[in-house]
């Protein structure tokens, strides 16, 4: 199943890319964090680790370590713009809980 992009989420990487002029695709896992134990890491990729796993979805690459992929998996990525906020929302299934401000979450 893996991780999947909106049209959205993969306009906004891809014209990301293209103005930052490398990279193969971006980079999502996950940290220990926050109150509620883990939080999302978002960053591009400029070189492929071994154990990386690849998805591409709407043409950008979409790469994922083994560790992360155990909470990541079915999660689709959109990029959402409300009022003069804007930013990669996650939908995940595998989430019980979030917390309050929004920035950390529990499987």
């Amino acid at each position: 199943m893996g991780i999947s992009l909106t049209q959205a989420a993969a306009d906004h990487v891809r014209r990301h890319l293209q103005q930052r002029g490398q990279g193969l695709g971006i980079r999502v896992g996950v940290r220990t964090s926050g109150c509620s134990g883990m939080a999302y890491v978002l960053e591009f990729v400029d070189e492929l680790q071994p154990e990386d796993q690849i998805f591409d979805d709407c043409g950008v690459p979409v790469v994922v370590d083994p560790k992360s992929m155990a909470y990541l998996e079915g999660t689709e990525l959109d990029f959402v713009k409300e009022g003069l906020n804007e930013g990669f929302q996650f939908n995940n299934p595998n989430v019980a809980a979030e917390c309050g401000c929004g920035e950390s979450f529990t499987v």
